[in-house]
């Protein structure tokens, strides 16, 4: 590609990011980045009444967690500022009353009771769909069926009008999709769709391909709900006479439901008990508050594959990429055509796979802060000796902690199977004779523990497989857990045994 690529992504500001646009930003970043290309973020705040505070800031901050770098746009500045559709509306005015002196647009001063009007003759006459088209808008209230002087004198008055397509009757509207292939759509399936509203805001449907046109935008990867848009912004193009330069698209499949029926959505998440936002979300207007992944313990490296993987595969067997190696592989080739399902299970094992990869030094913070919350002391050196020996066992870095109360206290009680089942007089036994080879230790490591055990038990004429869970039953109280020997290590010689002593007067 001997162009240089620039792609956009171009959220509204109308509450919390959803997943699915963090991985249409994915998307974005990973073609650009792949070709060398920028990457633009533009805000399409065109629908005021949708606006939600704090919005635009959450925005930036979810690309930011991510590991998205915008190369132009909002909160970054760039040559074609400004990067809030908000700030441009003398640019989509301009272009809209250009089409309408080339016949390509038109005024339209209908009043709600008109259009709802239309709507029900059009039901009444068992219409296809009730639609402002090229026959309907023959006998409404526009530029088209009124004089010149008439539309002069109404927008002179300060009439409320809007501006919409004069789309054709009869022509075929063609669109080569990156990922889908030939999209042909008959003009008479698409309505005259309001380019300008009335309060002088332009529709998503102007400002984008304006937008896009002026910013030199070469690729519009966005969700596949814009499909059926995409032959009218085709038409837009061919009628601004930007056709030439018309960007590529690539309709990006729908995320499904955990059980692929449907689309997903925040209520299937709150059912399963899982984000589907990326940070933790509180609404300004009623205070309730979103899980977010971040907050939910998912480290970005995980989010970021597991996102990829929604709708992509590269080809291959390798499914752990770094952003570099997601870089390097990723085509829009790749990109299936059916919806992806949101395999929730799937994000936990991408986490639990970054975890274990994780050095110990970065997850013992989050175990000393718990510990100290509790009461309880913990040394950096135990902290991370904690977290060697759990971060296998867990899919986020703060379950460690709950799972690790036998580094910490003496058990209070014992599992009454495993003591049914394998406390007799040979575990006693090995319990004492363990005791007493321990506490004659004066190095006490993992290896020096499982010598002291070996041997004591020789030495007894003890079986050592009959008696270890017996073991492990009276050193933490359950009869399975992380490796025992380590276990020793960390709750050290003293306390063993003063478990060991304990047990044999309870057990």
């Amino acid at each position: 590609m001997s162009q240089e690529i620039r792609v956009r992504f171009a959220p509204s500001p109308t509450g919390p990011l959803h997943i699915g646009g963090v991985r249409t930003a994915l998307y974005n970043y990973l073609f650009a980045r792949k070709h060398g290309g920028k990457m633009l973020l533009r805000i399409e705040d065109t629908d005021q009444n949708r606006f939600v505070p704090g919005a635009e800031e959450y925005i930036l901050e979810a690309l930011r967690w991510v590991g998205i770098e915008i190369d132009e746009g909002v909160g970054v500045g760039g040559p074609h500022a400004p990067y809030r559709q908000s700030e441009r509306k003398d640019i989509y005015r301009k272009e809209a009353e250009r089409l309408v002196a080339e016949d390509k647009a038109y005024y339209a001063f209908d009043t709600a009771e008109e259009l709802e009007a239309m709507r029900k003759r059009m039901e009444a006459a068992n219409a296809p769909a009730a639609q402002y088209n090229s026959i309907t808008r023959l006998q409404m209230t526009n530029s088209l069926t009124l004089s010149a002087e008439e539309v002069a004198r109404r927008i002179e008055a300060g009439d409320p009008y809007v501006i919409r397509l004069k789309v054709p009757r009869k022509e075929d509207i063609r669109l080569n999709d990156l990922i889908r292939g030939w999209v042909v759509v008959h003009s008479s399936q698409i309505d005259d769709k309001v380019l300008l509203k009335s309060d002088g805001m332009p529709t998503y449907h102007l400002a984008n391909i304006v937008d896009d046109h002026l910013m030199g935008i070469t690729h519009v990867i966005r969700g596949e709900e814009w499909l059926p848009s995409a032959p009218l912004h085709v038409l837009l193009y061919r009628y601004l006479g930007w056709e030439s330069t018309m960007p590529q698209f690539a309709h990006l499949p729908l995320l499904l439901k955990p059980d692929g029926n449907g689309k997903l959505s925040k209520r299937d998440a709150d059912l399963g008990g899982f984000p589907v936002f990326p940070l933790q979300w509180t609404d300004p207007f009623n205070g309730q508050v979103a899980r977010g992944f971040r907050e939910d313990g998912y480290l970005k490296e995980a989010l970021v594959n597991f996102l990829a993987f929604l709708g992509w595969n590269p080809g291959t067997e390798q499914e752990l990429f770094s952003m570099d190696e997601l870089i390097q592989a990723f085509s829009l080739e790749h990109i299936h055509k059916a919806g992806a399902r949101f395999d929730i299970q799937k994000a936990k094992w991408f986490n639990h796979e970054y975890l274990r990869r994780l050095p110990e030094a970065e997850l013992a913070a989050t175990i000393q802060q718990q510990a100290e919350a509790d009461g309880l002391e913990c040394s950096l050196e135990k902290a991370e000796k904690i977290a060697g020996l759990m971060k296998e066992r867990v899919s986020f870095a703060h379950e460690i902690y709950p799972q690790s109360a036998m580094f910490f206290r003496t058990p209070e009680s014992y599992d009454e199977t495993v003591r049914a089942a394998k406390w007799n007089d040979d575990a006693r036994k090995a319990a004492q004779v363990v005791r007493d080879a321990f506490a004659g230790l004066d190095t006490f490591t993992a290896e020096t523990a499982k010598t002291a055990i070996a041997e004591s038990l020789a030495a007894a004429g003890i079986k050592q497989g009959k008696v270890m869970q017996a073991l492990r039953l009276a050193l933490s109280g359950v009869g399975a857990g992380p490796d025992l020997m380590i276990t020793l290590e960390i709750i050290g010689r003293d306390e063993a045994v003063a478990r060991l002593d304990k047990a044999l007067t309870q057990l």
